[in-house]
């Protein structure tokens, strides 16, 4: 494998399917001892996104505000 003029290296297909490097994953490279460790990004949740159905009430709005409301 090589490194391009621009600082490219292409991962080869059978490493790319195996560990998910799919079409615009981010990855980020972690300094080791032994080398360079590349991984995908792990991305936080947006804070909603992370307790979006924790009570798990599955009901639509409209019932729900009508419920409230003692209708």
């Amino acid at each position: 494998m090589k490194i391009s003029e621009r600082g490219q290296i292409t991962i080869p297909k059978p490493l790319r399917d195996q560990y998910g490097f799919n079409k615009n994953v981010e990855v980020e490279l972690e300094p080791t001892k032994e080398g360079v460790l590349i991984h995908k990004r792990v991305r936080s949740k947006h804070p909603v996104d992370q307790i979006f159905g924790i009570l798990k009430k599955y009901s639509d709005t409209d019932s729900y505000i009508e419920e409230i409301r003692g209708r």
